[in-house]
């Protein structure tokens, strides 16, 4: 029973994420994406418990897969606030 509660959850989180992130105007997805970054180490700290608590190969797949998106949307994150500070970095040096 435990494994349905689990899969409910997920298919909950993902429809809602899916939800607010669709109704964001495309304006903002970028400002939104790097003030963003401290929800995606969260995400990422969640996947690593969970992956801690996996006991089937099954949930160890999803848990690996699980912190390595994670990770990679954490760090696209940074990359994308670095870019985005880029843009009003004085240019006088030139």
């Amino acid at each position: 029973m435990d494994g349905f509660v689990a899969i409910y959850i997920f298919m909950l989180a993902a429809f809602t994420g899916y939800e607010v992130i669709s109704r964001v105007p495309v304006i903002l997805h970028t400002p939104l994406m790097s003030g963003s970054n401290f929800v995606h180490g969260v995400v990422l700290v969640g996947g690593m418990i969970a992956l801690g608590e996996a006991v089937t190969p099954l949930e160890q797949a999803i848990g690996f897969v699980a912190v390595l998106l994670g990770a990679a949307n954490a760090a696209g994150g940074y990359v994308v606030t670095e870019r985005m500070l880029a843009m009003f970095k004085s240019k006088e040096g030139k």
